[in-house]
């Protein structure tokens, strides 16, 4: 028996509980200032996060590349640190954690816990978890003109609440087989390169030097 088995048998031993999203999350969607007004984006310095983000940086975000001013939000609440992003439009099923106050465009659905949610949760459990709701948002899409993810089912979509210990125990497991992968891919990429390097070495001559008569 491993050690998550091991906790499951001690901590929940009838099984865990499934929430939907809509019980747990304030769910909200992302937006873009006007473009042509500047005062929205001269000298901003309130991350506003794009897919682009995404495929620069990474899943775990904490700026963004373009900015935004106070005046962009024109009452808007800011997404609050350890919020989700998940693209329900156009690219479909990205995901980030933002561990910094933002915004998103409008590609993306923003989930924040409920602040009357007495729910343990860590959201890097939440995360990977992700990874499963991300999957589930490429099979429930309404294709009629621009593709979207069905929202009305996407809100009560349920996904399981283990004990904190045993989110905590998940999280612990997979940051360490991300690190390890990540680790791999950087040795690949130098591989690679290196490959190339030696490839145009190797196979690169000079040509014969006429001789003279």
């Amino acid at each position: 028996m491993n050690k998550i088995e091991q906790l499951l048998h001690t901590l929940a031993p009838k099984g865990v509980e499934f929430k939907t999203l809509e019980e747990v999350f304030e769910i909200r969607n992302g937006y873009t200032p006007s473009k042509n007004n500047p005062e929205f984006w001269k000298n901003g310095t309130i991350p506003w996060f794009r897919m682009e983000d995404l495929r620069e940086n990474g899943r775990i975000l904490k700026d963004s590349i373009q900015h935004i001013t106070p005046k962009a939000l024109k009452g808007k609440k800011l997404f609050p640190r350890n919020s989700i992003i998940i693209s329900t439009t156009a690219t479909i099923g990205e995901h980030a954690l933002l561990i910094v106050e933002s915004l998103a465009n409008q590609q993306f659905t923003f989930l924040s816990k409920k602040a009357n949610c007495d729910i343990a949760l860590d959201m890097k459990f939440f995360f990977y978890q992700c990874f499963l709701l991300g999957e589930w948002c490429k099979n429930n899409t309404n294709v009629s003109g621009f593709a979207s993810v069905d929202m009305t089912a996407f809100k009560k979509y349920k996904f399981p609440i283990p004990p904190l210990e045993i989110q905590q125990e998940i999280v612990k497991i997979l940051d360490a087989f991300t690190e390890l992968n990540t680790e791999l891919n950087t040795e690949l990429n130098a591989r690679k390169k290196q490959y190339e390097y030696y490839r145009e070495k190797l196979l690169t001559f000079k040509p014969l030097t006429p001789q003279r008569s």
